[in-house]
């Protein structure tokens, strides 16, 4: 009984071993390779997948999901010989589990050695300006080139992007010093573009400020004009409208004079010819009065004046505001008064 119980234990163990071998699961977004005798046979998808045990040996297993490689900084000569550190990281997706298990020995490394290569040489064509500033360029041609070159091995490249790229710390000090110096440049451009524009339109508020002023100042001397010709033709017309005789703007004149001597400036004052003709038309107005009134009332009679040399030439006052002027007598153009009850002593005019 013993050996056969032996002999039975071992056929269930290689069932149950056969079972296992025999039924295979393979999970979503993955493919396997299944070899029967060393030879590929065929590629068993995601499922449940039943293939003959201990004659079909599943060789490896492949994600078929989007795969990122980080690969470590590789040295590129620039076009003007300066040794950048390049780090790259490649997106990648495997498309045919078989051609990527037998085309190629290691797609992972082969990617990392043809993105080095491919690298050295677009570098290599371009300076250190362009290369810091042209990555979209380089990540184009990067996998122009390795989308190619791997499409036989069942590998699509979806992305290369550059992930650093590091010039030496002399050149970089270099860059600083220059960004520096641009950064200074623009801003003193700024500055004195800000201070040109100030200026400029300081000066057109004090230019706006100026014409108005004037137009205010015209303005003013207009309405100030206006005013003063107002008020001397009110006065002109309040004299015409009065009838002011010669005697009234004689008295009107003496009323004045005192106004001349005002002022702490005034040391001297110099009495004007026409003072002498005012006072002779007041005295004139004064006896004219007296002798009225003693013919018609019965009063005193005044004593007769002594009679005076006629003046080759007198003065009239016409306008107030012109004041005097002289007027030759022996044009006609004002007579002094005559009195024919007195006797004028003739004067020689030589």
């Amino acid at each position: 009984m013993e050996p056969v119980l032996i002999v039975l234990v071992v056929l269930v163990v290689v069932a149950f071993i056969a079972l296992i071998k025999t039924i295979q699961v393979i999970p979503q977004a993955s493919a396997a390779i299944v070899e029967r005798f060393g030879r590929y046979t065929r590629t068993l998808n995601a499922g449940l997948n039943i293939v003959v045990p201990f004659i079909d040996r599943v060789r490896n297993r492949i994600d078929l999901r989007e795969q990122v490689v980080p690969f470590p900084p590789q040295p590129v000569i620039t076009q003007d010989n300066l040794v950048v550190n390049i780090d790259t990281v490649i997106y990648y997706q495997v498309t045919d589990p078989r051609a990527a298990t037998y085309e190629v020995a290691s797609y992972i490394q082969a990617i990392e050695q043809l993105t080095v290569t491919t690298l050295r040489n677009i570098i290599g064509s371009m300076d250190l300006e362009s290369t810091l500033t042209s990555r979209e360029v380089i990540n184009a041609g990067l996998r122009g080139v390795l989308d190619e070159a791997t499409g036989k091995w069942g590998i699509r490249v979806n992305r290369v992007e550059l992930k650093a790229i590091e010039p030496p710390t002399s050149i970089q000090d270099s860059m600083e010093k220059q960004m520096r110096a641009d950064r200074d440049k623009r801003a003193a451009i700024l500055t004195a573009e800000g201070q040109r524009q100030a200026q400029i339109l300081k000066a057109e508020g004090e230019k706006q400020a100026d014409v108005l002023r004037a137009e205010g100042e015209a303005q003013a001397a207009v309405l100030r004009a206006d005013g003063e010709a107002a008020a001397i033709r009110t006065v002109f017309e309040a004299i015409h409208d009065g009838d002011a005789d010669q005697k009234l703007l004689a008295y009107q004149y003496l009323q004045t004079l005192p106004e001349l001597a005002k002022g702490d400036s005034n040391k001297l004052w110099i009495i004007p010819s026409e003072v002498g003709d005012a006072l002779k038309g007041l005295g004139g107005a004064f006896t004219g009065l007296t002798g009225n009134g003693g013919g018609a009332n019965g009063g005193a009679v005044a004593a007769p004046s002594v009679p005076q040399a006629p003046p080759a030439a007198t003065q009239v006052p016409i306008d107030p505001a012109a004041g005097p002027r002289p007027v030759d007598v022996e044009k006609g153009a004002a007579r002094p008064r005559v009195d024919p009850a007195r006797e004028y002593r003739k004067i020689d005019p030589e």
